[in-house]
């Protein structure tokens, strides 16, 4: 793999990184809503998948993500009885976000996107010393 092939390897894993956090953010910030937008029920926490991609053109293996609704989780509740949105025995369906889970989510993600972030600094400085001793 050349010094090019790396640098691609570590900036899809910083995209697929930050896609991470973006979702975790999304979460985090909807983990008191408890009706969606479009009125069917509380916020459903999204996730990201990643999978292994032959890139057949490269030959590389690449990253891809792809962000999915936690539909296995069920709804946490709380009792509420003065609530519009409580059923007959007064409890309110919330979304199914862990603020805990999503903050080290959060935290890991940034640990990988750093951690990519660095193998292309070294990739580039590895190339400026090559170009250096050519001279």
């Amino acid at each position: 793999m050349d010094m090019l092939q790396s640098i691609q390897v570590s900036a899809g894993g910083m995209f697929a990184q930050s896609q991470r956090m973006k979702v975790a953010a999304q979460n985090i910030a909807n983990a008191d809503s408890v009706q969606a937008d479009n009125g069917t029920g509380p916020y459903r926490a999204k996730q990201v998948v990643f999978k292994t991609v032959l890139d057949r053109q490269s030959g590389m293996s690449k990253v891809e993500s792809q962000v999915i609704e936690d539909r296995v989780t069920p709804f946490n509740v709380k009792y509420d009885p003065t609530s519009d949105l409580a059923d007959a025995r007064g409890f309110v369906q919330t979304p199914n976000v862990d603020s805990t889970l999503e903050n080290i989510n959060m935290r890991e993600a940034q640990r990988s996107y750093e951690a990519n972030m660095a193998a292309i600094t070294t990739a580039r400085d590895m190339a400026t010393r090559t170009l250096d001793m050519l001279r």
